[in-house]
């Protein structure tokens, strides 16, 4: 029996699937002024994931209204400048990955890792027109209320949200699920190991 293409985290907060490992989620919220969020959006070969799972909760991509990045990796945002053009919704992102995402290439890894191989097939992806930035501890005004958790390490500027409304968070890739495990943010990709699991400590705090 195949998994539905989206699933209700809590009333109004979606997670979409757009990765067969589920290792990978964009995520939906609605407000109640028809207010559409879309937080990450996965790769190019996940557009229909992404479709599939807009269409079970009964929108489309022209329904969305704001568009919020957790981080400057391509698996993350390579369907974001799509995404953008196709709902004309403005992009956010942590001030410190906007630029990265402007030039469509992800942050440089840890030093410690000799992973360039990876990153050439990985790292790039399409330039994201930045609309707005954030900054950490920041209340966005979108479905009711989106706390800004700066969670520096996988990249310069990853960010966690707390949805305030129903205290569902978004931990982007500081901590994700993978092969039936809660883990720490696979150290490879990490722009800087050691911070990446202060953050993982902050989120287990929070």
């Amino acid at each position: 029996m195949s998994s539905p293409p989206a699933f209700a985290l809590a009333p109004s907060v979606w997670r979409i699937p757009v990765a067969p490992s589920d290792g990978i989620n964009a995520f939906v919220l609605q407000g109640d002024d028809n207010q559409v969020t879309l937080i990450d959006a996965g790769m190019p070969w996940a557009w229909k994931r992404l479709e599939q799972g807009l269409a079970h909760i009964g929108i489309q991509v022209e329904d969305i209204t704001n568009i919020v990045v957790t981080h400057a990796h391509g698996d993350h945002v390579g369907n974001i400048e799509r995404a953008r053009q196709e709902s004309a919704a403005p992009v956010s992102a942590h001030a410190l990955d906007a630029p990265f995402l402007a030039q469509g290439q992800c942050p440089p890894i840890d030093p410690s890792r000799n992973f360039r191989s990876l990153l050439m097939k990985w790292g790039r992806f399409d330039k994201i027109t930045v609309s707005d930035t954030f900054t950490d501890g920041q209340l966005l005004d979108l479905a009711g209320g989106l706390r800004v958790m700066h969670t520096p390490g996988h990249t310069p500027g990853h960010t966690s949200f707390v949805h305030e409304p129903t205290g569902v968070l978004i931990t982007g890739d500081v901590i994700h699920y993978w092969r039936s495990a809660i883990r720490i943010g696979i150290r490879l990709y990490c722009h800087d190991i050691a911070l990446n699991e202060e953050s993982a400590h902050k989120l287990s705090q929070a």
